[in-house]
C-alpha cells in the first residue's frame, strides 16, 4: 500500500489512481472496488455512475486546468494534480486556483515526480496530500520529509496557506 504525506501526517492509502493503458477508453476502462483517482477524461465520460459511488476523485494532468471541473468539486471525493516531470510548475497553479478561485476544500493531492525538497511549496499552494511515485522514498525518508515542513515557520510571502505576506501581517501589529 502507498505511504502519502497527509496533512502532514505520514499514512498508508488505499485510494488507487487509474491511469488508460493503451487501447483502453475512458468508457470502458475498468474502475476497480474502493477509493480511486480516475483522469479527467473518464470523470467526463462516466461521470454520473462514478459520482454515485461516492469514493471517486478526479485527477489532472498539468494542461488540463482547474475550470475542466469546477461544476463538478462537490462530487469529488479528492482532486489530485499530476507533476509529470519537477520541471513542471503548471499544478502549483491548479492548486492555488482550485482553493482560491473555485472555494475547494475537499482533499487536495499531488501525484507523479513530487519530490521533497518541493514539499513546502506543495502546502503553500494548498495541497494536503503528497502522494510521491512509488518507492521514489523509504519510510524513513518520509518522515524527514515530514519534519522538513516545519523548517520555515514564517513565510516571508503570500500563499494559499498564509494569503497576507509578513510585511502586511507585521504592519498591522501581528508580528511573526
Amino acid at each position: 500500500m502507498p505511504k502519502v504525506i497527509r496533512n502532514r501526517r505520514v499514512e498508508d492509502d488505499a485510494r488507487q489512481i487509474v491511469r488508460l493503458a493503451e487501447g483502453e477508453t475512458a468508457e470502458t476502462v475498468a474502475i476497480p472496488a474502493g477509493p480511486v483517482l480516475v483522469p479527467l477524461a473518464v470523470w467526463q465520460a462516466r461521470a454520473e455512475e462514478l459520482a454515485a459511488r461516492g469514493d471517486v476523485g478526479v485527477w489532472l494532468e498539468a494542461a488540463e486546468g482547474a475550470e475542466l471541473i469546477a461544476a463538478d468539486l462537490p462530487k469529488l471525493a479528492a482532486v489530485a494534480v499530476n507533476f509529470p516531470a519537477f520541471t513542471d510548475g503548471r499544478g502549483y497553479s491548479t492548486a492555488a486556483l482550485l482553493r482560491t478561485r473555485y472555494g475547494y476544500s475537499g482533499e487536495l493531492r499531488a501525484i507523479g515526480d513530487v519530490l521533497r525538497d518541493q514539499f513546502q511549496a506543495y502546502v503553500r499552494c494548498g495541497f494536503d496530500t503528497l502522494q510521491p511515485n512509488a518507492g521514489r522514498y523509504t519510510d524513513a525518508q518520509l518522515e524527514a520529509a515530514l519534519a522538513s515542513l516545519g523548517d520555515f515557520s514564517v513565510p516571508y510571502q503570500g500563499a494559499v496557506d498564509e494569503p497576507r505576506p509578513l510585511w502586511a501581517r507585521a504592519q498591522r501589529g501581528v508580528a511573526a
